[in-house]
């Protein structure tokens, strides 16, 4: 009992001690300063190998051109994505029927929403005033 109990903790170790290496490895490799990349990248005039770099569309301050640059959204669901704004999540576009799930799946990666202002919160009341 004791020796699967300090086997089992001992594996446990083993695995984290390895993922926490790896990630420091991936975090090192991204680092800017890295003069190894940053010479490797000046001899061969190529970018990186690393994850490519995607400018985001934000949806809550994005241009109705901005929009209808991503694929799947025309000038109709640009106006409803403006229309609706703010968005707490990427998500809410679906979520409150702005565009189409698969329209959705093809641009999830391409948009965030960032909070610019406070998104206003409905009363519990209903909006009613009490006197």
């Amino acid at each position: 009992m004791k020796h699967r109990f300090f086997s089992s903790i001992l594996t446990a170790t083993v695995l984290l001690l390895t993922a926490s290496w790896s990630f420091a490895m991936d975090t090192k490799a991204a680092a800017p300063g890295d003069s190894a990349h940053s010479a490797k990248g000046a001899k061969s005039g190529m970018a990186d190998k690393g994850v490519a770099r995607i400018k985001l569309v934000d949806i809550n301050a994005a241009s109705k051109s901005e929009l209808m640059k991503l694929p799947g959204i025309h000038s109709k669901e640009a106006d409803r994505i403006i229309a609706g704004r703010p968005y707490g999540s990427q998500a809410w576009l679906v979520s409150n029927k702005i565009i189409p799930e698969m329209v959705y799946a093809g641009i999830n990666g391409k948009i965030i929403a960032m909070q610019h202002q406070p998104i206003p919160k409905k009363p519990a009341d209903g909006g009613k005033k009490t006197k």
